[in-house]
């Protein structure tokens, strides 16, 4: 790929790193949209208001946005309502500022997620073929991915990114799951049965990157291994990889109890995403890391 600028909104953040990491080592120049500016490529923007940020937008060949409140929160009225109006006054505001530009970015980028699937055990979840399900978190995907479509950047090419549940080597869900693990905490978590859909932080970035490459590519994308893992897989091989031979198992009823304690919802760890990323497959991206023990060796080791 020609070395391009490449505007990051929200990329202060786990995933926003690994693309500047990806990216600046490609000779690509990076900037990045934040509300905590504090690097030379970092410009201020609040998420919400067309501001002085919008003219980088003019030099950007590349737009992706990460914007949006983490969903790992309990969902009372407050926090909802946090989590719908981050991603779509973020989306509206970047469309808006993309029909100002003479020259507008020739590809956005938004986030969307795996979630936006219902639960199952058996049934894989394809980009054509998937059924969206009903209930909050599902509905802010829903309601994310119509904003961004509404709008209309009749020169700018747009991907919606489904994306799963993300390993990374400092961040993503790694640590968490690292330290049940360490604790002795590290065993099935409910059934174990429910599907986990993950993909790599190195391949997050390499579908990215795909996905910009390839200029015929617009609208949905899954990013997930071909072949989802279960809970009770990916305890045993985590527990494996950091030489722990033991760990506890969680009922549901302990999850959903743990969850209020924490702060957090059970829905995350309970939910069964069966995710396939057959528009990647068949446009001919080919993973690095598709097996969760490599996966995991490679992003624990020293």
């Amino acid at each position: 790929m020609k070395t391009k600028t490449i505007t990051i909104a929200g990329g202060s953040g786990f995933l926003g790193q690994v693309l500047e990491n990806y990216f600046s080592k490609q000779g690509h120049t990076i900037y990045i949209l934040t509300r905590t500016p504090k690097r030379d490529n970092e410009i201020f923007w609040n998420a919400k208001d067309l501001e002085d940020w919008t003219t980088i937008l003019e030099q950007t060949d590349i737009l992706i946005n990460l914007t949006g409140k983490s969903v790992d929160c309990r969902y009372n009225e407050e926090n909802k309502k946090l989590i719908y109006d981050s991603r779509m006054d973020s989306t509206h505001a970047l469309g808006l500022a993309i029909n100002l530009c003479e020259q507008p970015p020739k590809v956005w980028i938004n986030s969307s997620t795996a979630t936006i699937y219902r639960h199952s055990l058996d049934k894989e979840m394809t980009e054509e073929s998937g059924e969206i399900g009903d209930n909050f978190s599902m509905n802010i995907a829903k309601s994310w991915e119509k904003a961004f479509y509404t709008i209309t950047n009749p020169k700018t090419r747009k991907i919606a990114l489904r994306t799963s549940i993300v390993m990374g080597k400092y961040g993503g869900a790694t640590e968490p799951l690292k330290n049940l693990v360490k604790f002795g905490l590290g065993g099935q978590q409910a059934s174990g049965n429910q599907k986990v859909s993950w993909i790599h932080e190195l391949d997050f970035a390499r579908a990215v990157a795909f996905l910009i490459e390839n200029e015929n590519l617009d609208g949905n994308f899954n990013l997930a291994v071909p072949k989802p893992t279960n809970n009770k897989t990916l305890m045993k091989r985590l527990r494996k990889v950091m030489k722990i031979p033991f760990g506890i198992s969680h009922p549901e009823w302990l999850i959903k109890f743990g969850a209020k304690l924490i702060g957090t919802e059970a829905e995350l760890v309970l939910k069964s995403r069966n995710v396939i990323p057959k528009r990647l497959l068949d446009n001919g991206f080919i993973f690095i890391h598709s097996d969760i023990e490599i996966a995991l060796e490679d992003l624990l080791k020293q």
